[in-house]
């Protein structure tokens, strides 16, 4: 299973594509980031301004057309801090749901930290111990204490990086007074959780994120003399964070943008980051800072993973969308797996041998199969009228990959299975487009006489032929048992299919096999052939022989 995670974040909007293994672990085949600052002058409440909605919305729809590309079976998508906050957050969601199709939920901060520390700790070896995760964004910051299979202790703090610079950054070089005013803010937010995970003892701090790795980079150089190039699991001591701290503050923005390794993207956001991240650290009494590049949007896959199990299962074993919505749907509501399929089977085998009377193609048969695959799902509400329950669960049951008159039609399908036919008078009917509603009319007799073929639900008919003749069509239903029933029921359908195709049409029991009459014969035949004195070698077709006397017993002499 192929599957997209993105993190539609204050700062920057991530996308990872991964491709899921069997044995549920995953491997990122493609990443890709905007910086679009979706939070700038957007937070506290305040509206996302157009500028910025743009600039998401263009990366947003590059990122789909990028998935679609891959053919991800699934898009999972949250947005956070900035998204949450705004008083126009949810035409936001509108917005991408209209403009590219993908559904993003806004997340809580909670939620958000759950979903780093998992990360996190998918990419670092804990050992079963405790450790704190630290991530930073543009609106908040998240800092959670747990193990690898569970979360502890889990925040969120409004004190991102963009948030504190837009509030205390007001100089360049940042002066003293709001460097201290600036600390102050995130002392006064963190002690109290901090306090609460330095109680309860941890071995590690690990620090995620486009802030925290850039800024951890510069400090390992600092340290080691280059620039490390893969981050994960670069440790970084608590003091080379304080010394970038000071040589960071000391410069203006002319002097960062020069600064070997920083992002200048980065370079604005990096006075508050340093700070940020230095305070956080020596709140924790924290020696040193773990690096790790696995975030929000890696969580997002593992969370899916662990609670899809199943269905991932499924995707690789039914590829295809549309077929693997259907039996998702049809497993949810407990239907009857043999006889769906055996009605399916009936119907699409009726539908290809009278191509040349209702002339339709490869879309329509796939609708009538489908329409048969759910044609009873409806009994999961009730037996009475479940054509009809069976129709609304289809039209509602988010079938993916189809167009709204596909659904339409595949519900129709369904709900004429059983009585009646349907007539333009009928508004489900009228509103599907000519076409599809001429095609209705068949694919929904199909759908019925199939039904009808097995309507002891125990798959007795083997197959059914159809021969055309001088007075109109002639289905011989041939039978590995008794389907005298399944003949009567599929008849009282028989003028629904013969006005559906304009022709006259025949329902009946195919003949025995001409080896199942003969055998029949010759043990007729070998009753009476006993019943008259006489014998017969079982099964060799010779006449029979009349029986000799048995020999008399000789004597000697």
């Amino acid at each position: 299973m192929r599957l997209a995670a993105i993190d539609i974040g204050t700062n920057s909007v991530h996308m990872i594509v991964v491709q899921v293994r069997p044995d549920l672990s995953f491997e990122v085949i493609d990443r890709e980031k905007e910086m679009v600052r979706l939070g700038a002058g957007g937070l506290d409440g305040r509206a996302l301004t157009p500028t910025a909605v743009a600039s998401a919305l263009q990366a947003l729809t590059k990122f789909k057309r990028l998935a679609d590309a891959y053919g991800v079976d699934e898009i999972v998508a949250a947005a956070t801090s900035a998204t949450r906050e705004a008083e126009n957050g949810g035409d936001f969601l509108d917005a991408i749901a209209r403009e590219t199709g993908i559904r993003a939920r806004v997340i809580s901060g909670a939620e958000e930290a759950r979903l780093v520390h998992i990360a996190a700790a998918y990419g670092i070896d804990l050992g079963g111990r405790s450790g704190v995760v630290i991530d930073i964004g543009g609106g908040s910051v998240e800092i959670t204490l747990g193990t690898t299979r569970r979360v502890t202790l889990a925040r969120s703090f409004k004190v991102g990086v963009i948030r504190l610079t837009e509030r205390f950054v007001r100089s360049d070089p940042l002066s003293p007074r709001d460097e201290r005013r600036l600390e102050k803010q995130v002392r006064r937010e963190v002690r109290e959780h901090v306090a609460r995970i330095r109680r309860r003892r941890f071995v590690r701090v690990i620090g995620t994120s486009g802030t925290i790795l850039s800024l951890g980079a510069l400090a390992a150089a600092e340290e080691s003399g280059t620039l490390p190039q893969d981050l994960r699991n670069v440790r970084v001591g608590a003091r080379a964070i304080r010394r970038l701290r000071r040589r960071l503050l000391s410069m203006d923005q002319r002097g960062r943008l020069q600064f070997a390794g920083l992002d200048p993207r980065r370079a604005d956001l990096a006075v508050a980051g340093i700070v940020l991240v230095d305070t956080i650290l020596q709140e924790l009494g924290a020696d040193e800072l773990t690096l790790c590049d696995l975030a929000l949007r890696e969580g997002l896959v593992l969370d899916y993973v662990r609670r899809n199990a199943a269905h991932i299962a499924q995707v690789d074993q039914v590829p295809d969308l549309r077929r693997r919505s259907v039996i998702e749907l049809a497993q949810r509501c407990n239907y009857d797996a043999a006889h769906a399929h055996q009605v399916a089977r009936l119907a699409l085998s009726l539908f290809d041998q009278t191509r040349r009377h209702h002339g339709l193609g490869g879309r329509e048969r796939e609708w009538l199969e489908y329409g048969a695959l759910l044609h009873d799902i409806g009994t999961h509400i009730s037996y009475e009228a479940h054509h009809r329950h069976s129709y609304y669960l289809i039209k509602h049951g988010d079938l993916r990959g189809f167009e709204p008159d596909e659904i339409e039609a595949v519900g129709l399908i369904a709900r004429y299975h059983r009585r009646g036919a349907p007539k333009k008078s009928h508004a489900e009917v009228d509103r599907l487009p000519g076409p599809a509603r001429r095609a209705l009319r068949p694919l929904a007799a199909f759908a019925a006489i199939a039904e009808g073929l097995d309507r002891s639900q125990a798959q007795v008919v083997s197959k059914v032929e159809v021969a055309a003749g001088s007075d109109g069509l002639a289905i011989a239903v041939k039978a590995k048992a008794d389907a005298e029933l399944e003949v009567w029921a599929a008849n009282r359908h028989v003028d629904f299919l013969q006005k559906a195709l304009g022709v006259a049409v025949t329902i009946a029991l195919a003949p025995p096999p001409r080896q199942a009459a003969q055998a029949s014969r010759r043990r007729v035949a070998e009753v009476e052939a006993v019943g008259e004195g006489t014998r017969r070698n079982p099964g060799d077709g010779r006449a029979p022989t009349r029986r000799r006397p048995r020999a008399a017993a000789r004597t000697g002499g």
